[in-house]
């Protein structure tokens, strides 16, 4: 991790390795906790992917500040000139998603992806097409940032918009296709999740040869409420924090959130245009589901997937037709198992890391894991 003072009162962190205050803390498989049957990655993260590469930036200031920033880049290149193609399903549409029209509408993503918090999104937005005219072989065109948010208010005054030009720069500058710091880092410094402190989670599958040999990876955001489960075990129920609590026993009134939000990045290397992609975006959902939320009334729920495919990326300007590879729909059913399995799994991983944040505003606790480690055991989710 490396540490920045970039004004007076301001700690800025830029954390693009897994070098961070959660890494004592385990991620799922570490306490046997393994999702699905396909194996993961090496690193079992999104930039298992080739050509995706992440970078956070985490801001902690004065008594009110625990944000940050999470950057994800598709894939090497001039995204402006060669789009990646993409699309954004939306599970539950409360909230902040700038860029979404257009990569509905042309099926292509032409800038990295920013998550952040919710009052964050228009100067992140505005620092990444700063950021994107700085790159090789732009010139004076229009551009569609597409910036993601959870709401960190909990922990952190969103109101002081406090991710600008540089919080942003370094995100982006730094951006690894290495490990993928999780947990209290970047985007999921101030987040939670079922009550229990939340953040950046990841997870990937390969699938094996005889299936396509594609690799797929997810990375999420967790804000989130509902009741934890775990491989199917009712740990939320048991470390009692579940939806509608206070109205079933009759309990006195707490502070856990039912509603909030997740942003979840799919990216494959998997020949896909925005129709298939737009298909295994709402696999997505299955793997959240899986983890105990009913999308809140009050939750953004979105999904953004997008393919690195050579052949499946076209440029953004051509006078003659193109030709582009895309993957039968016979042939998605085990790219739609790969992302409920990784979806699922990168939630898990983003508790699982996620340290205690507290401000002048709250205190969001870890999820104490050797309680969760029994209660798994106990319902032989893990062996």
């Amino acid at each position: 991790m490396t540490t920045h003072r970039i004004a007076a009162g301001i700690m800025l962190l830029i954390s693009a390795t897994l070098t961070q205050a959660g890494e004592d803390r385990p991620r799922a498989r570490d306490i046997g906790l393994a999702v699905g049957h396909f194996e993961t990655g090496t690193l079992n993260a999104i930039t298992d992917v080739d050509g995706v590469r992440v970078g956070h930036t985490t801001v902690i200031r004065g008594d009110d500040i625990r944000t940050g920033v999470t950057a994800i880049i598709p894939a090497p290149g001039n995204l402006y000139t060669h789009p990646v193609p993409a699309w954004i399903h939306v599970g539950n549409g409360y909230g902040k998603l700038v860029g979404e029209t257009q990569v509905r509408e042309f099926g292509e993503i032409e800038t990295p992806i920013l998550l952040t918090c919710t009052l964050c999104v228009w100067s992140a937005a505005n620092a990444l097409k700063e950021w994107m005219y700085l790159q090789p072989g732009m010139g004076e065109h229009t551009l569609n940032p597409v910036v993601g948010e959870t709401n960190d208010a909990r922990v952190s005054n969103m109101w002081a918009d406090p991710i600008q030009r540089e919080e942003v720069f370094a995100a982006l500058d730094n951006a690894s296709d290495g490990p993928v710091a999780e947990g209290s880092v970047g985007a999921g410094t101030g987040t939670q999740a079922f009550a229990w402190k939340g953040g950046i989670g990841t997870s990937s599958r390969v699938l094996p040869e005889s299936l396509g040999g594609y690799t797929l990876g997810v990375l999420v955001q967790t804000n989130y409420g509902g009741t934890l489960v775990m491989n199917g075990a009712p740990v939320g129920r048991e470390l009692g924090h579940y939806a509608y609590r206070e109205a079933i026993e009759g309990a006195e009134a707490s502070d856990d959130r039912e509603d909030g939000s997740i942003m979840m990045v799919i990216a494959t290397d998997a020949p896909l245009d925005a129709r298939t992609l737009d298909r295994l975006a709402q696999r997505a959902m299955l793997g959240l589901a899986r983890t105990g939320s009913f999308a809140h009334n009050g939750s953004g729920d979105y999904v953004i997937a997008f393919s690195t495919h050579r052949q499946a990326r076209r440029p953004r300007s051509s006078d003659d037709p193109v030709n582009t590879q895309v993957l039968v729909n016979e042939a998605m059913s085990p790219l739609f198992a790969a992302t409920a399995e990784a979806t699922e799994e990168a939630i898990y991983n983003a508790i699982l890391k996620a340290t205690t944040v507290e401000s002048t505003r709250g205190r969001l606790e870890a999820i104490p894991v050797d309680r969760v480690r029994k209660i798994l055991k106990r319902h032989r989710a893990i062996p």
